[in-house]
């Protein structure tokens, strides 16, 4: 009965050595928050172990959370990724659609916003500026060249047949006119008025051809024979070939000069403005101007905008981090924050494990308790 009663004390002694122990040497981590003197002796193991290394345990923990944990490539790995570079792109295109493709405002309405007053004006202004310097670039070219020297051969070429085409339409229409009534009646009214016009001579002729309508009847059929005649073609063809050759060699200053160009440009200038139609366009909203916009900028624009922003998020983020000085904000928190609420923190987090320790404390204790009963005993006997 001794015996037993020896082993279970040494082993309840041995336990709560072990339990109690385990149990201040976990208080020991945060008790005491300040050093304990005696006089001018600081007691040891004050103050208790995270306390007195605090400045390194931050420091520390600062660094491995930027080293190890908050890293640029985490915060590439979060946000600068596949899924991430998607979302940006369908949240752009909302955006685009929403903001500037289904909005009410005009171009006109956009590029005031933008403090752009009177922009048809100014444009209609740059397209007769446009014109006038295609005008002085003409001059320019034509300055010192004839008008063969100007003109491009296909265009010469071109000018000849349209000439032969305008002089065999030209035969065939005066032929047709003068083998008509209303040409018949041309020809009597030519004819009164030669005879009328010289007095007794025409007196004298008119009495020897007799009517005027016997005059017309000769002179009418000889009209229509001289114009469908080939020579009469070739004459005039042979007339026309000269006075086209004199006209391409020409200067080209000479030859403009002899026309009043200002109308025609001022022609030009409206039919461009008119065409341009700048006031409506500009009238027009986005979607109503280009109805394949969004689409277009979905494919080409808004890739591209995201893709510029990732690439700069990708430089630009390690130097940010290096900016906020992570590792200073981590050791700043931790060496701010209370030691009781640090207290609370760790063994908040880790309760139970620490429970288990003291625990264990108690069990291996009770067990070397027994263990140094049995001993002392056997030693006791021997």
């Amino acid at each position: 009965m001794n015996t037993i009663l020896i082993i279970g004390l040494m082993a309840l002694i041995g336990a709560l050595i072990g339990g109690f122990t385990n149990f201040i040497a976990i208080k020991m981590l945060f008790r005491p928050y300040k050093a304990v003197y005696i006089g001018k002796w600081r007691l040891p193991f004050t103050p208790g172990l995270i306390p007195k290394r605090r400045d390194e345990l931050s420091t520390q923990l600062g660094r491995t959370i930027v080293q190890h944990l908050l890293t640029p490539e985490t915060f590439k790995k979060r946000f600068l990724n596949e899924g991430m570079r998607v979302k940006a792109e369908n949240w752009l295109y909302d955006q685009v659609d929403r903001h500037v493709f289904q909005s009410s405002n005009s171009l006109n309405d956009w590029l005031e916003s933008a403090g752009q007053q009177g922009v048809s004006q100014k444009v209609e202004a740059k397209l007769d500026e446009l014109v006038d310097r295609q005008i002085v670039s003409l001059r320019e070219y034509t300055k010192d060249k004839t008008v063969r020297e100007v003109l491009p051969e296909n265009w010469r070429n071109e000018a000849e047949q349209k000439m032969l085409v305008g002089l065999k339409y030209a035969i065939d229409q005066g032929s047709d006119y003068f083998a008509s009534i209303e040409g018949r009646k041309t020809i009597r009214t030519f004819l009164d008025e030669f005879l009328s016009s010289r007095g007794r001579l025409g007196n004298m002729l008119h009495s020897l051809f007799g009517e005027a309508r016997v005059l017309v009847d000769r002179i009418q059929p000889e009209i229509i024979k001289f114009l469908n005649s080939p020579r009469t073609f070739e004459l005039l063809a042979t007339l026309a070939y000269g006075e086209w050759e004199k006209i391409q060699d020409r200067k080209a200053d000479d030859f403009l000069k002899e026309f009043d160009f200002d109308p025609a440009i001022e022609a030009v200038k409206q039919y461009v403005r008119e065409t341009a139609d700048i006031e409506g366009r500009l009238g027009a909203t986005l979607a109503e101007t280009w109805p394949t916009g969004l689409e277009w900028t979905s494919k080409n624009i808004i890739p591209l905008v995201v893709e510029f922003a990732f690439e700069q998020g990708e430089v630009k983020l390690e130097e940010a981090l290096q900016k906020i000085n992570m590792e200073g904000m981590v050791k700043e928190q931790v060496d701010s924050l209370p030691l009781n609420r640090l207290e609370e923190l760790v063994l908040g987090i880790s309760q139970r494990e620490l429970k288990m320790i003291t625990a264990l404390g108690f069990l291996l204790g009770g067990v070397i308790g027994v263990v140094q009963g049995v001993l002392s005993l056997a030693l006791n006997n021997m």
